[in-house]
């Protein structure tokens, strides 16, 4: 065997330990919190999917917007008040909206981490055993396609700037009226300032404003978005969890305000 064949076939192997795990302190605590945190985040959106009160007053959900489709979209929940999908597009709006923040979520580096370690159990944590005996990374199937991330932020700006909008278009009263700030205002501009941050705070994007550069000094406006990003990008893990926190928040009690929970005239 040749030293070239060798060193392949150790990469091949994964690290073995002997024993589950040397560790005394409680390790398997953060892959659990993380498994219920991502868990719970699926049940809600599943049925914030179907759920069809997505619009009261001027509050638009946020899991169903924008809403493109006529059959399935309040006027006012429409994107500038068109409906591009027409009433052919006879689907949940969640369905279609969230395939593009939800891919990019998915794929992000940082909830890579968290679902590898929570629900693949590759590695359950440092020094911890795990089950899988080889290792091949994200070079085959299915994890090379991990690689769309890229697109995917694209898509999710986008609609991250969708959503400031509808925070904006929240400081309307019930007549459309501007001046309006009620409790659901606030938790609308909160919940699009941190999806933005989570968002341009992206790999993606400081790969994009400047990752490519040679000489900062040649493109100033370039490095200053650039550090501007890696300022967010050092806190993306803080802003990945508290925007997933938001949008349930933001979503929940839009649909709870449409739905007569609470009374809207003090929302």
């Amino acid at each position: 065997m040749t030293q070239t064949t060798a060193e392949s076939a150790v990469r091949k192997q994964r690290a073995q330990i002997r024993v589950r795990t040397l560790r005394t302190d409680r390790w398997w605590l953060a892959p659990v919190l993380t498994f219920a945190g991502l868990f719970l985040f699926l049940i809600y959106g599943f049925w914030a999917m179907f759920d069809l009160s997505m619009l009261a007053g001027s509050y638009i959900a946020p899991f169903s917007s924008p809403c493109l489709a006529a059959a399935t979209c309040p006027e006012g929940a429409r994107l500038f008040g068109f409906a591009p999908f027409g009433d052919w597009y006879k689907l949940p709006p969640g369905l279609l909206i969230l395939a593009f923040p939800g891919g990019f979520r998915f794929t992000c580096y940082y909830y890579r981490k968290s679902y590898y370690r929570s629900w693949w159990m590759s590695p359950p944590a440092c020094s911890v055993a795990e089950p899988h005996s080889k290792y091949t990374g994200e070079s085959r199937l299915p994890l090379i396609l991990q690689n769309v991330h890229r697109y995917f932020f694209y898509v999710a700006a986008i609609i991250g700037l969708i959503l400031t909008y509808d925070a904006v278009l929240s400081f309307r009263d019930a007549d459309g009226n501007w001046g309006h700030v009620g409790l659901g205002t606030v938790i609308l501009v909160v919940n699009a300032v941190l999806v933005l941050c989570y968002t341009f705070g992206c790999h993606s994007c400081r790969h994009i404003t400047a990752g490519r550069l040679n000489h900062f000094s040649r493109h100033p406006l370039r490095y200053k978005a650039w550090t501007l990003v890696s300022k967010l990008n050092a806190r993306h893990q803080q802003f990945a969890w508290a925007s997933m926190v938001s949008i349930v928040v933001a979503d929940l009690y839009v649909r709870l305000v449409a739905k007569g929970v609470i009374n809207f005239p003090f929302a």
